[in-house]
């Protein structure tokens, strides 16, 4: 890898780290500090290897850089250097000013305590997910912007008003203890859980977007187990469902980005390693007596990952969303366990079933409508389908309802061109 290349991959995996470790032993008060130390670090990089080349350990230097950064301002600013933390807190010699602590387990402590700071209910959901992506992923404002498709600035202004608010409320910046978890461990896993559905269920079109917001997602929930606190039944069901998920990342969309259902996608691209890795975390989340929602909707995932079609699998999934139902109801698990229903008692039901629904205003509920009535009554699915194109946003969506347009418009030109 050329520093071209390296640079910005450095950016992404080590810009969060250093960050976390700087905000965690300076406080949430001195956050602009942290980020303009890891921002210089970084400028300095570019400068000094464009001129002289690659460092024999990169990572190595950037540490070495941030440590003595991070000295030189504790070393030019008593005011500031008085209002640390007690770990970091002298007044001694500057020869004697500690070094900031990058060793891999003070980042994984750091990188903990951060997680639970950026999800505290004082922020809105939408901003957590933005904080999550710039403080713990090292996502910039504009790749943020993309990946919600909206401007830079109301991005920026996002993530300057949640950075002001856990100033006010002067959340500290701690590594959960037992006690506080169990209240605190929901809403991190509803953050993580929507970061993940914003790269699976993206509008974006930028696969590799949408693949690194799944990709971080699941790292941060990796995080999560890897402590004995945070590894609870409910985060590695939580990382299940995400391995499940993305082990078929790669067939829902075709080579021009557009969106391939599931009943047209090659199993071949599905991948073994990652439905092995769900597993083993689905195994690990049976632990315990209680049962979460994301526990169901991993089990649902699993089965999807099972090539054959056959009743038994849609009778497990049908009966695994009347579960989730019941524990938390929402229209699109609703609208979802439709489709099961329809594959596991017949099409006639599930119409009957999706028509109380009432989701005038969904695209897929007019897409499944669609489906259901294909065979049973053309007008009517071919209304459903056009009622569905004018909800959907993208071209990436469009494509496979313009399809079935198509083969309901013209059956005998798909007869001979399957």
């Amino acid at each position: 890898m050329n520093e071209q290349e390296l640079l910005p991959h450095l950016f992404r995996t080590e810009y969060r780290k250093i960050v976390s470790v700087l905000c965690a032993s300076f406080g949430i008060e001195h956050i602009e500090t942290a980020e303009d130390l890891v921002s210089d670090t970084f400028l300095a990089a570019a400068e000094l290897w464009s001129l002289k080349g690659l460092p024999p350990n990169p990572v190595a230097w950037l540490y070495t850089v941030a440590k003595n950064k991070t000295k030189n301002l504790l070393k030019r600013d008593d005011l500031f250097r008085n209002k640390l933390s007690p770990e970091i807190r002298y007044h001694t010699a500057a020869s004697e000013l500690p070094e900031l602590d990058l060793s891999e387990q003070n980042i994984r402590d750091s990188q903990l305590a951060m997680i639970f700071t950026v999800c505290d209910p004082c922020i809105a959901p939408e901003a957590q997910i933005a904080l999550a992506l710039n403080l713990l992923c090292g996502f910039g404002v504009q790749e943020i912007a993309d990946a919600f498709l909206t401007g830079r600035e109301v991005i920026y202004k996002r993530l300057s008003r949640a950075k002001e608010k856990l100033k006010q409320e002067q959340i500290a910046i701690e590594k959960p203890v037992a006690a506080a978890v169990g209240d605190r461990m929901d809403r991190v896993l509803t953050a993580l859980y929507l970061l993940f559905n914003e790269g699976y269920y993206s509008m974006v079109a930028d696969s590799v977007v949408r693949k690194d917001l799944c990709a971080e997602a699941m790292r941060l929930a990796y995080l999560l187990t890897e402590d004995a606190i945070t590894d609870t039944p409910a985060v590695n069901a939580l990382l299940a469902l995400m391995c499940f998920h993305v082990s078929r990342f790669d067939a829902r969309t075709d080579e021009r980005g557009e969106i391939v259902l599931y009943a047209d996608q090659d199993t071949r691209l599905w991948s073994p390693e990652l439905v092995g890795k769900g597993t083993f975390y689905l195994n690990k989340a049976s632990q315990g007596t209680q049962l979460s929602r994301y526990h169901l909707e991993a089990a649902i995932a699993y089965w999807h990952t099972r090539k054959e079609d056959t009743a038994e699998k849609w009778e497990a999934i049908l009966q695994l969303y009347n579960q989730l139902l019941q524990l938390e109801y929402s229209p699109i698990a609703a609208l979802n366990r439709t489709y099961a229903l329809s594959k596991a008692n017949g099409k006639e039901e599930a119409i009957a079933a999706a028509l109380q629904l009432g989701l005038s205003g969904n695209q897929f509920y007019h897409s499944l409508l669609g489906h259901l009535y294909t065979g049973i009554d053309t007008a009517q699915a071919i209304g459903y389908y056009e009622e569905a194109l004018r909800l959907a946003h993208t071209p990436a969506e469009q494509a496979p309802l313009l399809r079935n347009l198509e083969r309901l418009s013209n059956p005998a030109h798909e007869s001979h061109n399957p």
